[in-house]
């Protein structure tokens, strides 16, 4: 059976509910820390998405942390529109390195997840790189553009029947990142992905060996 740590993970009087598995082989591979959609359109920890990403994940014996940014599920305080939320990412890390002792750590963000997840890319150098899925950049403002620009390894995963990280955009906004990148387009997923879940684990899957 598999064992997955339920815990709280504390920022300052913030505490945030989170899911933990850790792997019995590997010890020293990257750790994933998956961070879900918006809250305020009913994003949470247990999003098709990254439900589908943390299950393959543990089947694969890789560890990762999936957790609820404040104010969503079990986590106290409000939304506060990002800064807070960002800082819940950062807490996280802080948590996977000091904690739980790993020393990379790739972050795999979904949505409003990859905007807000991303944007801590250069918060450590524990951090390796990072996997987004449908990076709502017309959403969400340029701020999120340029946190989450890095040159670490970066992998944009896409749908193009998205309207809402809206495809016609998405080579305007990936050519504007550093390398290393690379991309995935999904032939006939929107931004829901559903029934489209499985191809977007396996590009996750196929990002994390080609970091070890």
């Amino acid at each position: 059976m598999v064992e997955i740590e339920i815990l709280f993970i504390s920022n300052k009087e913030i505490k945030l509910e989170a899911e933990f598995f850790k792997s019995s082989v590997g010890q020293d591979n990257p750790v994933v820390l998956i961070c879900h959609p918006h809250p305020q359109y009913g994003g949470n920890m247990y999003n098709n998405v990254v439900s589908n990403v943390f299950n393959k994940l543990i089947k694969n014996k890789i560890s990762c942390l999936r957790f609820n940014f404040r104010g969503v599920g079990k986590s106290t305080g409000t939304h506060s529109g990002g800064e807070g939320e960002i800082s819940d990412v950062q807490s996280c890390i802080d948590f996977l390195i000091n904690e739980k002792k790993f020393e990379k750590i790739i972050i795999c963000g979904y949505s409003y997840g990859a905007a807000i997840g991303c944007s801590a890319i250069n918060y450590s150098d524990e951090i390796i790189g990072y996997v987004s899925i449908s990076f709502p950049w017309d959403f969400i403002g340029t701020k999120f553009r340029e946190l989450s620009q890095s040159n670490k390894p970066k992998l944009f995963i896409q749908g193009n029947q998205d309207t809402i990280a809206v495809y016609s955009n998405f080579e305007q906004y990936y050519n504007q990142y550093h390398d290393p990148k690379r991309k995935k387009i999904i032939d006939g997923a929107d931004h829901f992905y559903w029934g489209y879940e499985r191809q977007v684990v396996d590009e996750i899957l196929e990002f994390y060996n080609s970091m070890l």
